[in-house]
């Protein structure tokens, strides 16, 4: 199976041009204040930010239709922010507080919505690829033309789960598309040092399943990839594998250093490939947008975090017996 890697080359309205420039900038500009709230210690435990894999779940949830399903790991903000979810309820979810999407008891890691069939957030490497499968499969069972999204990372596709997975799905030919957000060096570890394939789509290849590699820092190639791999799925096709090579700026998690890369290599990236940028260049340069129009969004989208982050301040630490809510026994 060749890699086909993909250009855009989408014919989209001015309009969509601004929704996909709003929505990556609410990303950035949510995970930027998560980070300033963790600092002040306001946020404990683990923090994943999302910051430089905005084009990946913006181009995605552009595919996507309603009904259709989400499931990822623990870097999940973003992937919540785009289905719709709240930013204040996300926020106050962080801080641990009773107005968040958990009632305060999930953090970082672990925030649902039924409303916005958004399934965690989960903290255990890869767990979240057979519970996407199972969920594609109850579409199956339905017949409801629904797909799932399972969004898991370069490091997670290491996991022996995650081909058993594969089998089942292309056995079942369940509607799932399964989503490795490649940035690069999963905990710490650049793919070239954990893989001897670095390839990791083309390990599907031996269940019979398609898939492709997809510029990750580009939100209409993105976009693409995710139609065509809906497409597919919707079609009774079975599952599909898209392996999005991304990069994010920070570390692995707010208490990582990133000392396994340069300053270089970030600069870099940032500057010649960043995916709000490069949609920030093409509504200046194609005249859909002028510097007032983007930057009245973006006093927007900060009035939004500032708005998230204040909420999340006030929202009352739950109450004592809300621990023993939503349990099992």
């Amino acid at each position: 199976m060749a890699a086909r890697k993909t250009t855009a080359k989408s014919n989209v309205s001015a309009d969509e041009l601004k929704h996909y420039y709003r929505e990556m900038l609410l990303i950035r500009r949510f995970e930027e204040k998560a980070g300033q709230l963790y600092g002040m210690g306001l946020i404990g435990g683990f923090c994943h930010l999302y910051i430089g894999q905005e084009a990946v779940v913006v181009g995605l949830e552009a595919a996507a239709e309603e009904g259709d399903k989400r499931i990822t790991s623990y870097r999940d903000h973003g992937h919540m922010l785009a289905c719709g979810m709240d930013p204040g309820g996300v926020m106050a979810e962080l801080t641990g507080r009773e107005g968040g999407l958990s009632k305060g008891k999930g953090g970082s890691m672990h925030m649902f919505s039924k409303e916005k069939h958004f399934y965690g957030g989960h903290g255990i490497v890869g767990a979240q690829v057979p519970l996407g499968a199972g969920l594609a499969f109850a579409d199956k069972y339905q017949d409801n033309g629904r797909v799932t999204f399972t969004y898991f990372g370069d490091g997670a596709a290491n996991q022996g789960q995650v081909y058993e997975t594969y089998n089942m799905a292309q056995l079942w030919e369940l509607p799932v598309v399964f989503v490795i957000e490649n940035n690069q060096y999963a905990m710490g570890t650049s793919v070239q040092r954990s893989t001897k394939s670095p390839s990791l789509w083309e390990r599907g290849a031996s269940y019979g399943i398609a898939g492709e590699e997809v510029d990750g820092m580009n939100v209409l190639t993105v976009k693409e990839a995710g139609e065509r791999a809906v497409a597919h799925c919707r079609a009774g096709k079975g599952p599909y594998i898209l392996e999005v090579k991304t990069y994010r700026y920070r570390g692995h998690s707010m208490s990582d250093p990133a000392k396994y890369r340069t300053r270089e290599e970030v600069q870099k990236m940032r500057e010649e490939r960043d995916p709000i940028e490069q949609v920030r260049d093409m509504l200046l340069t194609g005249k859909h947008a002028s510097e007032e129009d983007l930057k009245a969004i973006d006093k927007e989208i900060k009035d939004i975090v500032n708005q998230a982050a204040e909420f999340s301040k006030e929202s009352p630490e739950p109450a004592l017996e809300e621990l023993w809510t939503d349990i099992y026994a």
